[in-house]
């Protein structure tokens, strides 16, 4: 599959059946955090990477096999509202299915009128909040040229005060850079201007795009949902790994070329399948330059 992956466990939404309109790498961020690592093709220009009715094809023959999943949810391996076929996109799939549909942005578009209007067919909107302020923005975010925070801010409170769905915000906490006590003032104060149903609270649980960016201390995450409230999510368990490729080793490469996995999620997906010799599949792992 070019376009549709998974199902996969979302710590947020349960089975996620993944839907990625944008090529590799392709955001208008370069997040310190990225777990894809570090933007390789930096834009902050829409366009229709690949054509809807492609997307929609492919979506229907997963479909077929009448597949057991809790939400569809674009995401990819870039900022989805980048992808100028957005609202086309997602109403093409409400037809097709009755499960909510699901769009994780880093809400840095929401600034423009046509997104707004993109997101608001969906049933659940989860933008990142990793920033206070402009500094705070270069430094976490490290946005494309013509991004300014105070924009990218605005756009995300009007946008959820006009949004009918369901919009969860998250944001990512990290050691030492945005967890201290003035920075979570300061996120507080943010919040307080928006309207939103939950609000996510996340630290790095896999390989970030830099090496210098750590995950919160559990005592450390306590305090920060004493401050702002919301749901801590970095220990949640990650559980319903889905492939249809019947090589096994050619099914984990599949998934996690869009979503990693840990050692025990691989054992307990391959198990799942009824593979014996698991240590014969990560040998191949570690020689495969690919992974």
């Amino acid at each position: 599959m070019r376009y549709i992956y998974g199902p996969v466990p979302s710590r947020r939404m349960g089975l996620s059946l993944g839907v990625s309109p944008i090529p590799q790498k392709t955001c208008n961020y370069s997040c310190i955090y990225c777990q894809l690592g570090r933007t390789t093709r930096m834009t902050n220009t829409r366009q229709l990477f690949f054509p809807v009715g492609d997307i929609l094809k492919e979506l229907d023959q997963v479909l077929e096999n009448k597949i057991s999943f809790d939400v569809v949810t674009l995401v990819g391996e870039g900022e989805p509202t980048l992808y100028l076929g957005l609202g086309e996109l997602i109403a093409g799939i409400k037809e097709r299915t009755d499960k909510p549909v699901a769009v994780i942005t880093n809400g840095a578009l929401l600034c423009d009128s046509q997104v707004r209007t993109e997101l608001s067919l969906a049933d659940i909107i989860l933008p990142t909040l990793d920033a206070y302020d402009e500094a705070s923005f270069r430094a976490i975010n490290r946005p494309h040229g013509s991004l300014r925070f105070e924009q990218v801010k605005e756009g995300l409170i009007r946008f959820s005060k006009e949004y009918k769905g369901k919009l969860w915000v998250e944001i990512m906490l990290m050691d030492g850079i945005n967890d201290d006590d003035a920075s979570l003032r300061k996120f507080a104060q943010l919040l307080s201007q928006l309207h939103y149903d939950r609000l996510y609270l996340n630290t790095p649980v896999r390989p970030p795009a830099e090496s210098d960016v750590r995950p919160l201390a559990p005592e450390k995450m306590r305090h920060a949902v004493n401050v702002l409230g919301g749901i801590a999510i970095d220990l949640l368990a990650s559980e319903g790994f889905h492939s249809d490729i019947r090589d096994d080793y050619e099914a984990v490469k599949s998934i996690i070329k869009r979503h990693p996995m840990n050692q025990h999620e691989i054992e307990s997906f391959l198990a799942a399948r009824g593979r014996k010799d698991v240590e014969q599949i990560f040998k191949r792992l570690k020689r495969d330059d690919s992974v």
